[in-house]
């Protein structure tokens, strides 16, 4: 993409309603533009790294054997007062009318959507094990809704539901979901702890969430800091084998990490060495649980068993904040001048910069670089602004592409472009050629 082509509506100056990092860079880059209190229409780029984010997330969901469908975003009262919900959800659900006077609501979370599907169309515990999901927009009525996306009443969220004839089965898809989790966030770039959790208005027993650090999360957690050296890393799981589930959890669950609603100190004190002892703010964008037969029994989800029997499907839900995510990637990998992107959400995977457009040589390499970028799958950035360098750059940095190659008469003289890292800002000077290769071959790895 031609940055002279493209809709990217930058800020100079701080938005004055931004009260944390990533709202405040998510509107200086032209990513979001608020429309009330908690709802944004995502802009070009915003709408672009929401699309990486997702697209990792229907990956990962697949490796581990779950099944996409797509549910309305309003549903029927009814379903939610046969599950006993509909009056204890909160004020937090928009309830509404529609012009027959049926009373509708614009969906928090699917529970009962899910299973009345699941009990319209299976009846044999043949049928079993079965993981739903889908990535929808939802809406809750936050009293206060503040933090940009990372705290907004309409949100891009994941939510997953398996239906299991047993126990045992329900726990190992709970520990497959978890397995998946960790590998879905370190795609991002992100290191997600899983805490120990209270399962809220969903119910169930056991749950836990998961937590990036940043200074800005809305809770306090206590860990004990070996847990920040954990790394799924490239590692190969059987999602089938309960063995191998089972020791992903306990490799990441043992060390001691919970969150304020859960902190025991007692334990805290006994279970963490004191100078491993860990307290930290945390930003959470994504929980699990099992809840056994809660909706099952309320709903009538049952399936023949292997003994001829009516037997209640034992469930759980599954969920990751996929908008939340973006302001929680941002949170966890900014500085002073902007975004910094992990490569695997990056919205453009290298920005080429002209020092002097309008001359034709550099005019030149610029297009080729652009070309070669494009016929090697990757998708270049190109600022062919009549800008100032000095813009162009603080542009580039503003926007955190991972890489950026700097493109001037003088370099092109010796044969060389400049290659700089966003993270790190270290530069060097190489030949094009080798500079495409560099950003080609990085890419290849994620």
């Amino acid at each position: 993409m031609r940055l002279s082509r493209y809709f990217l509506p930058v800020l100079k100056e701080n938005p004055s309603e931004a009260q944390i990092v990533s709202h405040r860079l998510m509107l200086r880059a032209g990513m979001i533009k608020q429309q009330s209190a908690g709802i944004y229409s995502w802009l070009p780029m915003g709408f672009k790294v929401l699309r990486k984010i997702e697209n990792i997330v229907h990956e990962e969901q697949a490796r581990a054997g779950h099944i996409a469908i797509q549910m309305p975003i309003l549903q029927g009262a009814d379903l939610w007062r046969e599950s006993g919900r509909y009056d204890d959800y909160g004020q937090e659900m928009l309830r509404m009318q529609d012009r027959h006077g049926r009373d509708m609501l614009y969906t928090p979370t699917a529970e009962e959507m899910v299973t009345d599907i699941f009990r319209s169309h299976v009846s044999s515990y043949k049928d079993l094990p079965l993981t739903l999901y889908q990535i929808q927009w939802k809406f809750r009525d936050e009293i206060r809704p503040r933090f940009g996306v990372m705290r907004g009443r309409e949100f891009y969220m994941k939510d997953g539901y398996n239906f299991d004839l047993t126990k045992e089965d329900a726990l190992h898809a709970y520990n497959r979901h978890l397995v998946s989790y960790l590998r879905t966030y370190e795609r991002m770039g992100l290191q997600a702890i899983p805490m120990r959790a209270d399962s809220g208005p969903i119910g169930g027993d056991d749950t836990h969430e998961f937590l990036v650090l940043a200074d800005t999360g809305e809770s306090e957690v206590f860990y004990d800091s070996a847990v920040t050296d954990l790394s799924f890393g490239d590692r190969q799981i059987d999602y089938d084998s309960v063995e191998e589930c089972q020791a992903v959890l306990e490799e990441f669950t043992s060390k001691y990490a919970r969150t304020d609603e859960t902190h025991d100190e007692a334990a805290f004190h006994e279970r963490v060495p004191e100078d491993r002892r860990r307290v930290a703010r945390g930003i959470e964008v994504g929980q699990i649980f099992y809840f056994g037969t809660k909706y099952s029994d309320a709903m009538g989800a049952t399936v023949q068993g292997p003994d001829g029997k009516p037997t209640p499907v034992h469930m759980g839900s599954h969920g990751i904040g996929v908008s939340r995510l973006l302001g929680a990637i941002i949170e966890a990998s900014h500085d002073d001048k902007g975004i910094i992107w992990p490569e695997g959400v990056t919205p453009f995977h290298v920005g080429i910069v002209n020092l002097k457009q309008g001359d034709g040589e550099a005019d030149a390499a610029c297009d080729s670089l652009y070309k070669a970028f494009e016929a090697a799958g990757l998708e270049p950035l190109y600022d062919d602004r009549k800008e100032r360098a000095g813009g162009k750059f603080a542009t580039m940095d503003l926007i955190g592409l991972p890489w950026r190659i700097t493109v001037g008469p003088r370099g092109l003289k010796n044969g060389v472009v400049e290659l700089t890292c966003r993270r790190t800002g270290e530069s060097e000077e190489l030949p094009p050629e080798q500079a495409i290769a560099k950003v080609v071959e990085i890419y290849a790895k994620h």
